[in-house]
C-alpha cells in the first residue's frame, strides 16, 4: 500500500487534517508579524565618550585608542571602526556572525562589551566622561511624524510632542518614543567683563553660590509621636525671577550683591541646536515610535492611531502631527496585494485548468494550492517568519511553481480514469510512478534558491526568508501532490470510460511538433543552441543588481555643505533647496532636517552620524514610477545651482544598502600621506562627467585657531593654562555651571559674556580671567604671544585601530 492508497482509505483523518490545515492557516495568517522588511540582528553598538577640549588627534590618542585596544580583545568581535572629533570619540563595534545569529545571543556579547568598557574607564585621561555603550542602534521607528504649529513658539510644540510621547509609551506594543529637533531651554547668566574686573571676586565663586540654591540635599526625620515624618524644606528659587534676586556675594559689612546686580539673566533656548528640522517649509519636531521585537507592526499602528484619536481634544488648535512614513500603512497595502495575488492565482488555475482539464480538475488543484498556502503559513508561524516584502514576495513567486505537481498527478489520475481503470488504481499506479521523479522536480526547484538563504553574509540574512517560505511550500506541495491530490481526485473527478476517445486538435498538433523535433534532431539542437547562446549575450544588457529599487513613493537628497559650515547656515542652504523641489509638479510634501539624518524609520536605511554641515530631506511624490526622473532632474539642477554643496539624490533600495558605492580606501599610520592620496583619487573621480557627490569620509580640514601663551607669565599670575580655557569657553560657547528644577524638567543655567563681547576674534584678547596672584581679574591678551590660525582634521576614522580614509563617489541615480 503506497501513500495514496493509505489515504484514500482512511477519508475520516485525511478530511480532519485537511480541516486542521485550513483552520491553522488562517490563524496562522492573524497571528503572524506584519513588517516593511524581515528583520535582521543589527550587530553594531556604539561607545561614545566625550573629550571637551580635546582635538581630534588628542581624541584619537588618548581615548579611541584605548577604548579600541580593550575592545579588540573579545573573540566576538568582526570588525571595529573609530570616529573621532573634538571633544567626542565615537567607537562602532561589529559582532561576528556566529555569535550573534539571535539577538539574545547579541545582548549576552553586549554584557561582555560593557564589562570591557568599564574596565578601560580608570585608563582614560581626567576631564573625559564615562564612556557609554549604545546597543539600540538597530531601533527602527515604524511611524514617524512632523508636529508643527503656525504660530506656536519651540517650546509650546516640545512640550505637547513630550507629552505624546509619555501617552504612546502607554500603547501595547510601544517599544520606545523618540524626539529629535526639539528645541531645549537654558537659563543663561551673562556678566559682563567690565562688570566682573568692578566686581573683584572670582566669578567661580557666584557659580558657586548659584549651584548651592538648587541641590536637593537631605534635611533628615523627626519622630513625631509613633510616625517618623520626613523632612523636605521647599527650594528656594521657583522661576528666572527669584533667580535673580539670590544674593551670591557680600556681607552685612560692606553689602549684599544679588545675581540681578552683577548679571543679565535670560531663559533662552540653547544655541546652536543640535539639529533644525521643517516640514513643508514649518519649524517641526520629529517623533518616532518603534515596536517590540517580533510584534505586529500593522496592529501597533492602529493602537497607536486610536490613541492619537482619543487625544486630539487635548491637541492645541493649530498643531498638526504630519506623517512622515507609517510602516503600518504599507505592510497593510503589501498583504491585502498578496491576498489578491493568491485569490487570482487560484482564479486563473482554476480557469486555465477548465478549458484543457474541466471544471473538477480545476477546483481540486485551486483546492490543493489553497492548502499548500495554509500549511506554509502554519510553518512561517512556527518559525517566526513574518510576513515582509520578502516572505510574501517568495509565496508570490512559488505560487506558480505550487500546482505544477498537483497537476502532473490530477492528468494521470484523469487519463487511466478515462481509458477505464477504477479511480482507486490509477491514484494508486500515478503516485507510485510520479513520486520519486515529482520529489527530485521539487527539490531542484528550492536548490534553485539554496544559494540566498544559505548565504552567509547579510543579504543572506536579510533575503534568507525567500529561500525557506519557498522551501516549504514547494515540500508541501510535493507532499500533497502525492497525498491529498489523489484523495480529492477519486472523491470528485467524475469521468465516463472511453478507450476509442478521439485526440483533441491541440494534442494532435503538440504531437506533430514534437516528432518534428525528434526527427531533424540536428536543426533542434542547433536552434537550442542559438537560443542559449542569444540568451548569454541578451543577459549582458541586463542592470546588474541583486535587489531591485523600492516601490517606496520616497526619495531622498542628501546635502554636504564644507566641514565646519555653521548649523544655522545649513539649515538656510535647505530651505532654498526646498523650494527647487517644491516646484516639481510630482512633489506632495518634504521633510528637511540639517544637523543630522532621520531618525531610522526603516530597517534598511542608515542615518547619517550628526554634523552641523549636514542635511537631508526626505521628498514625498504622488507615484514611485515618477522617482527615476525627478532623481536626474534634481541632481543636475542642484548640483548647478548650489556649487559650494555636495549634493546627491537618491532613491531607496530593497535590501540592507546606505553608503557610498564607489570608494577607494587608504590605509596607513600618517594622516597627511592618506589625505595627499584620497585627494589624488577624488582628483580622477571629479575627471568622470556622470560622478556625483565626489567627497571623502574624513570631509574637509578646518580653520583652528590656536592662541599661545606666555608660559612665565600664566605662572606669575597664579593660574595654569586651563584656567584661560575655562574663561574662553565661557566667553564665547558658554559653561554649565548648575541645574535649574521646573517641575520634572532639569533645565542647565549656563554663564557666558554678552552677546557684544563673544563675536570675533578681538573678544578672545579682551576675554577677563581672574588672576589669584593679582587679585583681580586681567585680560588674556596679557598672556598673549600670538593668535594662530592652522588648517586641521576635523574627523578622523579608524578601521581596527588604524587610521583609514575613504574616497567616495556615486553614479547617477536616475
Amino acid at each position: 500500500m503506497n501513500i495514496a492508497t493509505y489515504t484514500i482509505s482512511k477519508p475520516t483523518i485525511t478530511w480532519i487534517a485537511t480541516l486542521l490545515i485550513l483552520l491553522g492557516g488562517y490563524l496562522s495568517y492573524i497571528k503572524l508579524g506584519r513588517f516593511e522588511d524581515p528583520e535582521f540582528v543589527i550587530r553594531q553598538a556604539i561607545v561614545l565618550t566625550q573629550y571637551p577640549g580635546a582635538s581630534p588627534e588628542q581624541v584619537s590618542e588618548e581615548i579611541t585608542d584605548k577604548i579600541e585596544g580593550a575592545i579588540q580583545q573579545m573573540k566576538e568581535v568582526d570588525e571595529i571602526t573609530s570616529v573621532s572629533r573634538a571633544g567626542e570619540s565615537l567607537v562602532n563595534v561589529e559582532i561576528k556572525l556566529p555569535f550573534s545569529r539571535h539577538q539574545k545571543d547579541l545582548d549576552q556579547v553586549w554584557s561582555k562589551l560593557r564589562a570591557r568598557v568599564a574596565a578601560v574607564e580608570r585608563e582614560l585621561p581626567p576631564g573625559a566622561s564615562k564612556p557609554v555603550v549604545k546597543d539600540d542602534f538597530g531601533d527602527v521607528y515604524a511611524l514617524f511624524y512632523a508636529l508643527t504649529g503656525e504660530g506656536y513658539s519651540p517650546r509650546e510644540l516640545y512640550d505637547y510632542a513630550d507629552q505624546l510621547k509619555r501617552e504612546i509609551l502607554l500603547v501595547p506594543g510601544v517599544a520606545g518614543v523618540a524626539l529629535m529637533a526639539e528645541r531645549r531651554e537654558a537659563i543663561y547668566i551673562e556678566i559682563a567683563n567690565a562688570r566682573a574686573a568692578s566686581l573683584g571676586i572670582p566669578l567661580e565663586k557666584i557659580y558657586a553660590a548659584l549651584k548651592s540654591h538648587n541641590i536637593v540635599s537631605p534635611a533628615g526625620d523627626v519622630l513625631a509621636g509613633d510616625m517618623r515624618l520626613y523632612i523636605n524644606p521647599l527650594t528656594s528659587v521657583d522661576s528666572v525671577g527669584t533667580l535673580r534676586e539670590l544674593i551670591v556675594a557680600g556681607d552685612s559689612e560692606n553689602g549684599l550683591v544679588r545675581l540681578k546686580d552683577v548679571a543679565d539673566v535670560s531663559r533662552e533656548y540653547i544655541d546652536p541646536p543640535s539639529a533644525i528640522m521643517r516640514f513643508n517649509g514649518e519649524p517641526a519636531i520629529g517623533l518616532g515610535v518603534s515596536n517590540i521585537d517580533g510584534g505586529n507592526v500593522v496592529e501597533l499602528g492602529d493602537r497607536v492611531k486610536v490613541k492619537l484619536e482619543s487625544m486630539m481634544s487635548q491637541r492645541p488648535v493649530g498643531m498638526t502631527l504630519n506623517p512622515i512614513s507609517l510602516q503600518s500603512d504599507s505592510v497593510r497595502q503589501a498583504v491585502s496585494g498578496f491576498v489578491e495575488n493568491l485569490i487570482a492565482a487560484v482564479a486563473i488555475v482554476v480557469i486555465v485548468l477548465l478549458i484543457f482539464l474541466g471544471l473538477r480538475s480545476g477546483l481540486i488543484i485551486g483546492m490543493v494550492l489553497v492548502l499548500t498556502v495554509a500549511a506554509t503559513l502554519i510553518v512561517m508561524y512556527m518559525e517566526g517568519i513574518a510576513m515582509q516584502r520578502i516572505s510574501l514576495g517568495a509565496l508570490i513567486i512559488a505560487l506558480g511553481m505550487l500546482v505544477d505537481n498537483a497537476i502532473v498527478v490530477t492528468d494521470g489520475i484523469l487519463v487511466r480514469m478515462q481509458s477505464g481503470t477504477r479511480a482507486q488504481d490509477a491514484a494508486g499506479e500515478v503516485v507510485q510512478e510520479t513520486i520519486w521523479p515529482l520529489f527530485g522536480g521539487t527539490a531542484v526547484g528550492i536548490l534553485a534558491f539554496s544559494a540566498i538563504g544559505l548565504s552567509p553574509t547579510d543579504m543572506g540574512e536579510y533575503a534568507g526568508s525567500l529561500f525557506w517560505v519557498i522551501c516549504y511550500s514547494m515540500a508541501f506541495s510535493w507532499i500533497f501532490a502525492v497525498t491529498l491530490t489523489p484523495f480529492f481526485c477519486v472523491y470528485f473527478l467524475k469521468v465516463t470510460a472511453n478507450k476509442n476517445t478521439k485526440e483533441s486538435r491541440g494534442l494532435h498538433f503538440y504531437k506533430r511538433i514534437l516528432l518534428s523535433a525528434l526527427r531533424y534532431r540536428l536543426i533542434s539542437a542547433l536552434s537550442l543552441t542559438g537560443l542559449l547562446i542569444a540568451g548569454i549575450l541578451g543577459f549582458g544588457f541586463v542592470p546588474p543588481g541583486f535587489m531591485p529599487d523600492s516601490a517606496r513613493p520616497q526619495f531622498v537628497i542628501d546635502v554636504y555643505l564644507p566641514q565646519g559650515t555653521d548649523i544655522s547656515r545649513t539649515s538656510i542652504v535647505l530651505k532654498d533647496i526646498e523650494k527647487q523641489v517644491k516646484a516639481q509638479q510630482a512633489v506632495t510634501q518634504i521633510t528637511s532636517i540639517a544637523g543630522q539624518g532621520a531618525l531610522r524609520f526603516m530597517l534598511t536605511y542608515s542615518p547619517e552620524d550628526p554634523n552641523p554641515s549636514y542635511g537631508q530631506l526626505l521628498v514625498d511624490v504622488d507615484r514611485y514610477e515618477d522617482i527615476p526622473k525627478l532623481v536626474t532632474t534634481l541632481q543636475n539642477e542642484l548640483t548647478r545651482n548650489f556649487p559650494e554643496a555636495e549634493i546627491k539624490v537618491w532613491k531607496f533600495v530593497l535590501g540592507r544598502g546606505g553608503g557610498k558605492k564607489i570608494e577607494a580606501a587608504f590605509r596607513g599610520p600618517d594622516p597627511e600621506v592618506l589625505r595627499k592620496l584620497a585627494d589624488q583619487a577624488k582628483s580622477l573621480m571629479s575627471q568622470d562627467p556622470e560622478a556625483i557627490a565626489v567627497q571623502d569620509d574624513w570631509r574637509q580640514q578646518v580653520p583652528v585657531i590656536v592662541p599661545r601663551y606666555f608660559e612665565d607669565a600664566v605662572q606669575r599670575a597664579g593660574l595654569l593654562p586651563a584656567d584661560i580655557s575655562s574663561a574662553l569657553e565661557r566667553t564665547f560657547k558658554g559653561q554649565a555651571i548648575g541645574i535649574f528644577r521646573e517641575n520634572d524638567k532639569l533645565i542647565p543655567i549656563i554663564a557666558r559674556a554678552p552677546g557684544q563681547e563673544r563675536q570675533g576674534l578681538e573678544d578672545l584678547r579682551n576675554t577677563q580671567v581672574y588672576s589669584p596672584a593679582a587679585g583681580r581679574y586681567v585680560p588674556v591678551d596679557q598672556f598673549l604671544l600670538g593668535v594662530d590660525t592652522v588648517w586641521k582634521n576635523s574627523i578622523l576614522r579608524r578601521e581596527n585601530r588604524f587610521p583609514v580614509i575613504k574616497a567616495q563617489c556615486d553614479p547617477p541615480a536616475g
